[in-house]
């Protein structure tokens, strides 16, 4: 996993010349190629399901980015970006059917039941060898969440950083950033699911953990009573993309869609709407 918002509008004329696909198929930023036309008739034959969007994601879905654990309803900022990214495909609500696919399994190799999967999983070199991934829906940031009163809450220097015991969930880049960019003395210990690692501060087995600044943010406020957000990280340029099958055809397509619900003020309007809250946060260093 895991942010902070950044979009640049793209120019009008660059956009509408992205609303539209050509006649000839063109490479994505991924390297993969869209069909010919990225009109709901042309896409049929690389979907998962005719007729259907099969969309993935983990259980249970957490705010802010899904709401009431039912990624079929629409709420949430991830939600919400994927039943944008079907209109623009064509497809009506009820054509965009849900799939179950657990976090550190979406991108292992192999064939995929779904079209994509929308789980905060963010882009890494190392997993495009595998998987890949459409363009950035949202810009990330990491940040630190601990238990109030706690030394770190306080002590936080650099050099303060590397003396706590961190826990995080497996195969996540939170989990990488605190090797990577913390560098703690000790090994930082490794949990299935981030319940586990909430588990894990409440019980005292670590001094803190790292996740995206939106759900540090929720987690801190709504679910671990006498938490709190200690600060965020600056950006590293990570970044949240959709993740597809290898060389699906369909990221060309779903990137036109993305960069015009970039250009026409979409994504900025549901950031704004779900991840506002989450967007003015203390920076410190690692």
């Amino acid at each position: 996993m895991m942010r902070r918002v950044g979009f640049v509008a793209l120019a009008a004329t660059a956009a509408a010349g992205l609303a539209a696909c050509g006649s000839t198929a063109a490479p994505s930023a991924s390297g993969t190629k869209s069909p010919a036309a990225c009109s709901y008739a042309a896409i049929q034959t690389v979907l998962y399901q005719k007729g259907a969007l099969t969309v993935a994601t983990d259980k249970p879905a957490y705010p802010p980015w899904f709401e009431g654990n039912n990624p079929a309803n629409g709420k949430g900022y991830e939600s919400a970006v994927a039943y944008a990214i079907a209109r623009e495909l064509g497809f009506k609500a009820g054509q965009v059917h849900w799939a179950y696919e657990p976090f550190d399994a979406s991108y292992a190799p192999g064939p995929k039941k779904f079209d994509f999967d929308v789980n905060e999983i963010s882009y890494t070199a190392q997993r495009a060898t595998a998987v890949s991934f459409s363009d950035s829906y949202y810009d990330v940031q990491q940040a630190l969440v601990a238990l109030k009163g706690s030394p770190i809450a306080t002590k936080h220097s650099p050099a303060d950083l590397k003396s706590y015991v961190y826990g995080d969930q497996i195969g996540t880049t939170s989990l990488a950033f605190i090797t990577g960019s913390i560098q703690p003395t000790a090994q930082p210990k490794v949990f299935s699911t981030l319940n586990d690692v909430k588990q894990a501060l409440q019980t005292h087995q670590i001094g803190a953990f790292v996740t995206d600044t939106p759900t540090a943010q929720y987690i801190s406020a709504d679910e671990i009573h006498g938490s709190e957000m200690v600060a965020q990280f600056p950006s590293t340029g990570e970044h949240y993309g959709l993740l597809f099958s290898k060389g699906n055809p369909l990221v060309g397509c779903v990137n036109k869609a993305i960069a015009k619900l970039k250009a026409n003020g979409t994504l900025a309007a549901l950031q704004k709407k779900y991840l506002q809250i989450y967007l003015t946060v203390p920076t410190i260093k690692p």
